[in-house]
Order: structure tokens, then C-alpha cells, then sequence
């Protein structure tokens, strides 16, 4: 499918899952953490892409090798035009549930593709609408799923994504954490 050798910049487990079944090969390669910081100014709808540009920003002499394609992410939840990240605790957990309950919201994922030569990015956008959740299934969820390292304290695949996600407009696999039908167009487009 690409020339490249592809490197996912990532550790999330769920954007390393969800790549490997495109079933295109690929190598995991994790730097020093980003500080994932954006100007105060900078609406949300542009925090992902560039975050996930900032995120390739350490991998540019890897891709001094034209045979080399870095792939970098990040994703958001959006409420109100407020940027849920990764909730600290407990605490911070169960008020983004709060917020999220009942209601829609916006998870946007930027993603970056980038070569010696080219950068090429892209943001997908997906509206996911909670039903009303009861304190006692926030604080199961919380309990059972430690949600801490999810952005807007929740996993759609897990169990709060079944019993209280009503319906989605967009990709299920953006929600996830890579939105895999638009990264394979635009790998493909590379």
C-alpha cells in the first residue's frame, strides 16, 4: 500500500490495536512525552491537529530517511467548547461523566502522517450522545475501568459505552482513538 516504513508515535494500546487491523505493517517508536499544551486562544476544534503536529516535531530526523513515514494523534473530547482531557483522579472523572450525561459532545481526533519531505494532517470529527447516567453507574464505571487515562474519562468500547451511549454521528473508531477509515484514504493519498 505506501513505499514507507510506517512508525506509529504512540502508546496507546487502542490506536496500536485498531492500526494493526488495517493490516498494514508497522512499528511502534515512542519518544520523550510531548507536553500536550496549546495556546490559551486556540479553539477546540483546532487543539487535535495541533497537538499532533506538535507530536511529530521530535521524530523529524527519523524522517530524514525518505523510506520513513511517522504517524502521530490526538484526540479530544469537547463540551461546550471545553476541552475534556485525562481526568487527574476520581474526583476529576466522575464530574466529566457529569457533564457528559445526558448530553452530546464532540470527540475530534488530528492526526498527523509525516515524512522527510511532506507533512500531510487531517481532523474527524464524531457527536456521540450519552443517555442520563445514574451517579451509581458513574461511580461503577469509574471503580471498574479506572478511566484516568482517557480523554473525557471514558472508553466507548467499554462498559459506559454500551449501557449509556444512545447513538453516534460519525466514526466509531474516531471515538476509539484513530479514525482508521480516513488514516487508510490518506495513507493511501501519501
Amino acid at each position: 500500500m505506501t513505499n514507507y516504513k510506517l512508525i506509529l508515535a504512540s502508546q496507546s494500546p487502542r490506536r496500536q490495536e485498531l492500526l494493526t487491523h488495517l493490516n498494514i505493517p508497522f512499528d511502534v517508536m515512542v519518544k520523550e512525552d510531548v507536553e500536550e499544551t496549546y495556546p490559551d486562544d486556540m479553539p477546540a476544534h483546532e487543539v487535535p491537529l495541533y497537538l499532533a503536529r506538535k507530536k511529530a516535531q521530535p521524530y523529524e530526523t527519523d524522517c530524514k530517511a525518505d523510506d520513513i513515514l511517522v504517524i502521530t494523534a490526538d484526540t479530544i473530547v469537547c463540551c461546550d467548547e471545553h476541552i475534556l482531557g485525562k481526568p487527574a483522579g476520581k474526583k476529576e472523572a466522575e464530574e466529566m461523566l457529569q457533564m457528559l450525561s445526558g448530553r452530546a459532545h464532540e470527540v475530534i481526533t488530528g492526526v498527523a502522517l509525516t515524512s522527510g519531505s511532506k507533512q500531510s494532517a487531517f481532523t474527524v470529527s464524531t457527536k456521540v450522545f450519552f443517555k442520563t447516567l445514574t451517579q451509581q453507574e458513574i461511580d461503577f464505571y469509574i471503580e471498574q475501568y479506572q478511566p484516568f487515562d482517557k480523554a473525557g474519562a471514558y472508553g466507548i468500547q467499554e462498559w459506559i459505552g454500551m449501557i449509556g451511549i444512545e447513538r453516534i454521528e460519525g466514526s466509531y473508531f474516531n471515538v476509539v482513538g484513530l479514525p482508521v477509515q480516513k488514516l487508510y484514504s490518506e495513507l493511501q493519498k501519501f
